[in-house]
């Protein structure tokens, strides 16, 4: 186990060698290009024990896999440190909490849950696949700048039953996986541009108003999914093939949704929102108690890197935006400006006027920051906040900005979520730990960071 955690970190060193012997240091040069790992994310799977063991200092034992002899016996703590000098040194391992994942399993008396895709977001049975799309959030924002709840529902309804139609019209690289994704038909809808709608609103990401924001969206398309599957159950086919022995922990399951859905802070955020939330969870789970669902689940958040630029996005999937000016090297050579487009209009909804809207975007443009822009009132600053700090400015989201945001969706999603935890490069090993159990403590399926 701890050469496996301390083996990507291992392989960096030897990549920073090369380079400080004159290797090629870019991505895909001759120093990374000669080390292992690079394709892969790998993470730890840890559950609640061993994070508790961490947290009191205890003890903790390794099994052998295939005899279930002990291994050998540590300090949890010892195992925790390495994995974060590790993460520290080069991202890797990101931790994947085990019970946390397989109380929310909706089927598991067919099997648990061992592992995820490379992102993290697809945590299903094994030998099973994920039919993903996402929505551009920003497509819903009506022309008073509000978000079109009834107009998202048919968005979210209409294309969970496309995916449910491709399901039996898609191919599949294994027997086993085509077998599986006929009996449990698992879906993935999620959205991208979240962090532009937040700002187009005027509202931070690293707030309670932009969690409570984020929380009602997901818990819509989530609920609306469902309550989707359980119409299409209804109305063409009848239930997943292994509903019927799995219908005790998917009512659960949904319950915990819905709970989730009734516990949304309606003060921080819209209250139509809410109410909506709150009404198609009580349908999801009227429905499917009738008729079970078609789907054995419905949403992820993905990281929508490729599809967000076709779609015209400011920002993907979950994440706030990088920088409001960013550079994206070519393939070939060269670089590709890109502005956020998002700006005007948060600047136009908390009340500039059309001249200091103009005076503020020239100022971006000048110093790729928007700090120092004359116009722009201090308190306003955090709704301009990005991941990175910008060459020219100082702010940044904090870390646990990221994470909060993930805890305040993670509880409308069937699967999990593809996001990665921004640090500064001044961050500390001890930071890293924070992470790793404040995501635990927030109750996130996974995490993964990046200093």
């Amino acid at each position: 186990i701890l050469e496996f955690v301390d083996s990507k970190a291992s392989e960096e060193r030897k990549a920073w060698a090369l380079i400080e012997a004159g290797y090629d240091p870019s991505f895909t040069g001759e120093a990374y290009g000669s080390v292992f790992f690079q394709n892969a994310n790998h993470s730890v799977r840890a559950s609640d024990r061993f994070m508790q063991a961490v947290e009191q200092g205890e003890d903790w034992t390794t099994y052998e896999v295939t005899t279930g002899e002990a291994a050998g016996t540590h300090k949890a703590r010892t195992i925790f440190r390495h994995m974060a000098e590790a993460a520290w040194i080069c991202g890797d391992p990101g931790i994947q909490y085990d019970t946390t994942i397989n109380d929310w399993n909706p089927v598991a008396n067919t099997d648990r849950q061992h592992a995820t895709n490379p992102c993290s977001e697809f945590s299903f049975i094994n030998d099973t696949s994920c039919n993903l799309a996402s929505l551009n959030l920003m497509k819903f924002v009506d022309a008073d700048g509000e978000f079109d709840a009834e107009a998202f529902r048919f968005a979210a309804r209409l294309t969970i039953t496309a995916q449910e139609i491709l399901v039996d019209n898609a191919s599949y690289p294994t027997p086993q996986i085509e077998e599986n994704s006929h009996r449990f038909r698992p879906l993935g809808l999620g959205y991208a541009n979240l962090g532009a709608l937040l700002m187009s609103r005027g509202l931070a990401y690293d707030s309670d108003e932009g969690r409570a924001f984020a929380g009602a969206v997901t818990a819509i398309m989530t609920g609306e999914a469902y309550r989707q599957s359980a119409v299409i159950a209804r109305d063409h086919g009848g239930a997943f093939n292994d509903y019927a022995i799995n219908e005790g922990p998917f009512l659960r399951v949904i319950g915990k949704h819905r709970d989730a859905a009734h516990e949304l802070d309606e003060r921080a955020a819209p209250a139509n929102l809410v109410r909506e939330a709150r009404a198609v969870w009580d349908e999801a789970l009227e429905l499917g108690e009738s008729h079970g669902y078609r789907n054995a689940q419905v949403s992820v958040l993905a990281p929508t890197g490729t599809i967000a630029f076709m779609m015209d996005c400011d920002t993907t999937g979950i994440e706030p935006d990088i920088a409001l000016i960013k550079y994206k090297k070519l393939v070939g050579e060269g670089f590709l400006k890109i502005v956020n487009q998002t700006v005007p209009a948060a600047l136009r909804r908390l009340g500039y006027t059309a001249d200091e809207v103009e005076s503020i975007v020239s100022h971006i443009d000048e110093t790729e920051t928007i700090e120092g822009a004359a116009e722009l009132k201090p308190e306003h600053l955090p709704v301009f906040d990005c991941a990175f700090k910008p060459v020219n400015g100082e702010r940044a989201i904090n870390h646990m900005g990221h994470l909060k945001m993930m805890g305040a969706v993670q509880n409308f999603l069937s699967g999990a979520i593809s996001k990665t935890v921004n640090l500064p490069h001044e961050a500390t090993v001890e930071d890293v730990e924070e992470v790793y159990i404040q995501a635990w403590r927030l109750g996130l399926k996974a995490i993964a960071l990046y200093r």
